[in-house]
């Protein structure tokens, strides 16, 4: 170490010097800090610092996840890459359900976490302990909770995922239309978020969701015969990062792109179980989620992060990976609550009827 640095150091460390801290100093610091609070909403109030976090968590050795397939977000290596950095089991549980019934099932199965669409989220804020993360100033205000309930951790948009050996790129949704195309949605927009968000970004007029849209062209497919189930199709509508995973492994079968006028997105947000078997752990991993790493590795599973233009100013994000990701056409645009509950009602009546 130079002179220079070593009065910098000297600077920051005040009279620590340039070598290590001494008994003394690591002692006073210790009394300093305060007590454990595993149900603190901060790690500044709870913990002090991170390895007292830790030391906490390893002291409840388990983690209970709930609706987080291994496939989905790149989670099955950030689930192993927790476990194995601090030691502690990971019990997952439930891997296909949806959202809802991560609330549902709440109390039977007693998940430390939850993994959700941002509507569920709001639905079930009374349910979440508040808990700030040290990125917390790096969230878009408009995807966190103020108080602390919940807090996006990724998203995406929505997609057409196509194989190029068989159609066109398609350009927009209305091209799905033209002969050839044989399209599938990812699962039942009555059921599940992804296909009820590939209905909506059909939907799309001048960036206003209008659902009337969405459901007259699957509609026209259907009676066209080009809707199908996903095994029979050339064109998956589904999230950016479900489409952009399997044209990674499939480069010359599978291609993926966001139609300019229906830049549709949508966020993942994280919360912890007020009831919480492991609460300290639970702190954690939302921590580990919300820290560059875990951005990182949440971007490696083609999801856009939470943290990523401020991690993107500071250096840290994975500027290789974030190049891999589908080209979006402009900012998302993210429906408001009573926008998704009034075509949520609008589906449940025309759906059926008029695609079955």
């Amino acid at each position: 170490m130079t002179v220079r640095t070593c009065a910098a150091a000297a600077a920051i460390l005040a009279s620590a010097g340039c070598g290590a801290s001494s008994p003394d100093s690591r002692t006073t610091e210790a009394k300093n800090l305060p007590p454990i609070n595993a149900q603190a909403s901060s790690l500044k109030a709870g913990f002090g610092t991170m390895d007292r976090l830790a030391e906490a968590a390893k002291r409840e050795g388990e983690l209970n996840v709930i609706a987080l397939p291994r496939e989905w977000a790149n989670y099955g290596e950030i689930i192993d890459t927790f476990a194995d950095k601090y030691g502690i089991k990971v019990n997952e549980l439930e891997p296909g359900a949806s959202s809802k019934r991560e609330l549902d099932a709440a109390a039977q199965l007693k998940p430390d976490v939850f993994d959700l669409t941002m509507d569920m989220a709001v639905s079930g804020a009374d349910r979440f302990a508040r808990y700030k993360v040290q990125g917390w100033q790096d969230l878009p205000d408009h995807v966190k909770d103020p108080s602390g309930a919940w807090y996006a951790a990724y998203g995406g948009y929505m997609s057409i995922g196509y194989d190029p050996r068989k159609v066109k790129p398609p350009a927009s949704f209305a091209d799905l239309l033209k002969p050839g195309y044989q399209v599938a949605l990812d699962g039942d927009p009555l059921r599940s978020a992804a296909a009820f968000g590939g209905v909506m970004a059909a939907s799309m007029r001048s960036g206003v969701p209008q659902p009337e849209q969405g459901v007259a062209l699957f509609a026209k497919l259907k009676q066209a015969g080009q809707l199908t189930d996903l095994a029979k199709a050339n064109v998956v509508v589904a999230w950016d990062h479900l489409n952009a995973a399997r044209s990674a492994h499939q480069a010359d079968a599978w291609k993926v792109t966001i139609p300019r006028d229906s830049a549709l997105g949508a966020y993942h947000v994280q919360a912890i179980n007020k009831a919480a078997p492991h609460p300290a752990t639970a702190r954690l991993w939302q921590e580990f989620l919300f820290s560059d790493e875990g951005q990182n590795l949440l971007q490696k599973g083609y999801t856009r992060p939470a943290r990523g233009e401020a991690m993107l100013m500071k250096g840290t994000l994975d500027a290789e990976q974030a190049a891999k990701l589908p080209k979006a056409p402009g900012p998302p645009v993210l429906m408001t609550i009573p926008q998704a509950d009034a075509a949520k009602a609008y589906l449940r009546k025309e759906w059926a009827k008029s695609v079955g």
